[in-house]
């Protein structure tokens, strides 16, 4: 009996305890593994973030940069081809004129820009100075307040006086459509 006794004793005792409480090597690696992991997660995120704030900050740079186009014609000529284009960017306040095809004003003449409001007299917005397909011609936002049309005539070299209307018939015209918001 001593025997039995002695070794239900041996099972019970406190130095059979620790042997069955020690973690196995493979939870410590799999533990380390996962909190490498975990770190590289963190890290992954946080470069990602600072990516993604960069990007969106130097988008909203370059469209601050971008044309804000606010009222956009299509001049068309007397076969109703297109001839000039001619966009308003009221950031910069001015007129873009491009030409669409190849008329060019003579030596003793110049093309003038008329604002048409319905059925009110042509007023001047300038006179097309250049030779080149495009040209920006300083215009306030004021100036096209109420205008539907935009005209262009040929007129004697540097334009008509000041109030007066256009001496020549209209070489391109077309609407002005104001864009939304």
């Amino acid at each position: 009996m001593t025997d039995t006794a002695t070794s239900t004793e041996s099972e019970n005792t406190p130095a059979s305890t620790p042997a069955s409480r020690c973690v196995s090597p493979w939870w410590r690696v799999l533990a380390v593994f996962l909190l490498v992991l975990l770190l590289l997660g963190w890290a992954a995120n946080a470069s990602m973030t600072t990516q993604l704030k960069a990007q969106i900050q130097h988008v909203q740079a370059r469209l601050v940069e971008v044309p804000q186009i606010r009222q956009v014609a299509v001049l068309l000529d007397k076969d109703q081809q297109a001839a000039m284009l001619v966009t308003y960017n009221p950031n910069e306040r001015a007129l873009l004129v491009q030409r669409l095809n190849e008329v060019k004003e003579g030596r003793e003449d110049s093309m003038q820009v008329w604002a048409i409001n319905g059925d009110a007299p042509p007023r001047s917005i300038g006179v097309i100075t250049s030779k080149y397909k495009t040209m920006q011609m300083p215009v306030s936002e004021t100036a096209l307040q109420g205008v539907t049309e935009i005209a262009v005539s040929a007129e004697n070299k540097g334009g008509v006086a000041t109030g007066t209307g256009p001496s020549l018939p209209w070489l391109f015209k077309g609407w002005l459509v104001v864009k939304s918001i």
